[in-house]
């Protein structure tokens, strides 16, 4: 596998989609490379099944143009900040040696993104010590950006993603067992993914926007600050 160009992680298939799915379908558009990872199969979900949830994500993915999706098998629900869960990361980072990597924020109303955020962040300081698991070479992203999944915070920085979006909507709604109230045949529960939650996402999508002015944006949040040479261009 060649440098993947983004590299997207997640709790469970369906959160970077939520996050930033309109991002990484604009970036494939352009020519980039893009992956994801998620951490679970969703396995304690009280809609769907792990089969189902797969075959959803595959649709997804054609959705979205994703290069490759790796699942790491962690527990759902059972996530922990102790060193056999981070050093897979660490392996998913150095395997595909992303340009940019993207994680959840670390405020969210769901555990599982909480910690699935202070996993990756762990992983990403280790993986780029040359002496930690000196199996795999060391690898640093150049830039780390976390993405908002249900709670939201004033963005450091905003995509366009306007033009994609048909294929954000595509892509979430790949997940019918996730947010669709009812489907014929099966066994549906009342949760809070399929009581309009789509259409919050968009109007979220749209809230990001409308302050400069753009029809759908996600937004994303920077630690650190920004290094330019100049702040402006000249024209040619």
């Amino acid at each position: 596998m060649n440098q993947v160009d983004l590299l997207a992680f997640g709790a469970h298939p369906d959160d970077v989609e939520i996050g930033m799915g309109g991002t990484l379908a604009k970036h494939q558009q352009a020519g980039f490379s893009i992956g994801i990872v998620d951490m679970t199969y969703a396995e304690m979900s009280s809609n769907g099944t792990v089969d189902i949830r797969q075959q959803e994500a595959k649709a997804a993915d054609v959705a979205l143009g994703v290069s490759f999706r790796l699942n790491l098998g962690l527990p759902d629900r059972g996530l922990k900040l102790d060193k056999s869960h981070v050093d897979e990361v660490v392996k998913a980072i150095r395997t595909y040696r992303p340009r940019i990597v993207f994680v959840p924020y670390w405020e969210d109303r769901h555990p599982d993104h909480v910690m699935c955020s202070r996993i990756v962040q762990e992983a990403l300081f280790n993986a780029k010590l040359r002496r930690y698991m000196p199996e795999l070479a060391a690898h640093q992203p150049e830039h780390v950006y976390f993405y908002f999944i249900n709670d939201l915070a004033p963005a450091d920085l905003i995509v366009d993603v306007t033009d994609v979006y048909d294929r954000k909507q595509a892509a979430l709604h790949a997940y019918q067992s996730q947010f669709l109230s009812e489907k014929s045949g099966e066994d549906i529960v009342p949760t809070p993914l399929n009581q309009g939650y789509v259409e919050r996402v968009a109007a979220r999508d749209a809230l990001i926007g409308q302050a400069r002015g753009i029809v759908y944006a996600e937004g994303f949040i920077y630690k650190g600050p920004y290094h330019v040479a100049y702040l402006l261009e000249r024209e040619s």
